[in-house]
């Protein structure tokens, strides 16, 4: 079964550009275009796409308000993220509102194709360089996570060693090479700890890390 995906940008020749990257691919497939916000949310509710990418500045209704307005439902699609302006602002409302994903217009053609599959199948993302920035954002806040240090005993000492590099914002490739693993087997024990420790994402992950000291972002963690 492939993939519904609806674009949503006020460029139409990036909304083409999009459309023809995506449906190179055999298991994806654009519903819809979307020119704003008003428009994304509509078509959202008539075609029932799995993933919507959201371009942030749009005329009319910008994409953060679309994403919340498309995330009120009950049968909702996944919403990534997608704009030029890495601005912190952006990522921390964007996931508040319940994005699942965050990428930057200048990433490789393959990392939206692939951030199209990770939320399609449940699970969430960030750009590395984005990560990074959260972790910091983190740690200055001292933001606390509800889950007891014990549950970190479920974890073999090679998914402890991966649940460290993650909250150093590393990707599942840059964890491989640390680790002389191959980026499959990473994703492996990726998964095996978000459901291990019950967590919903990467984001969550690197929140818990810092909360119960498993690794250090820039600077030392706030006591």
């Amino acid at each position: 079964m492939s993939i519904r995906v609806l674009v949503a940008d006020d460029q139409a020749l990036v909304r083409a550009g999009f459309r023809q990257l995506l449906e190179r691919e055999p298991d994806l497939q654009v519903v819809a275009e979307a020119a704003d916000g008003a428009e994304a949310v509509e078509l959202a509710r008539q075609t029932r796409p799995d993933v919507v990418v959201m371009d942030i500045r749009m005329p009319n209704v910008d994409g953060l308000e679309a994403t919340r307005r498309v995330l009120e439902g009950s049968q909702v699609p996944r919403v990534l993220v997608l704009t030029t302006f890495d601005v912190d602002e952006y990522v921390f409302e964007a996931l508040r509102l319940g994005a699942s994903g965050f990428l930057l217009k200048d990433a490789a053609p393959e990392e939206l194709v692939s951030a199209v599959r990770v939320l399609a199948a449940g699970d969430a993302l960030l750009a590395p360089s984005v990560t990074r920035r959260v972790i910091a954002e983190l740690v200055r806040m001292n933001v606390r996570a509800p889950v007891r240090p014990e549950r970190l005993d479920e974890l073999t000492g090679r998914e402890r060693e991966v649940f460290a590099l993650i909250a150093q914002g590393l990707s599942n490739a840059e964890i491989g090479g640390e680790l002389f693993l191959s980026e499959g087997t990473v994703k492996t024990h990726v998964s095996h700890i978000l459901r291990k420790l019950d967590l919903r994402g990467r984001v969550h992950a690197v929140i818990l890390a810092y909360d119960l000291g498993v690794a250090a972002a820039t600077g030392t963690r706030p006591k």
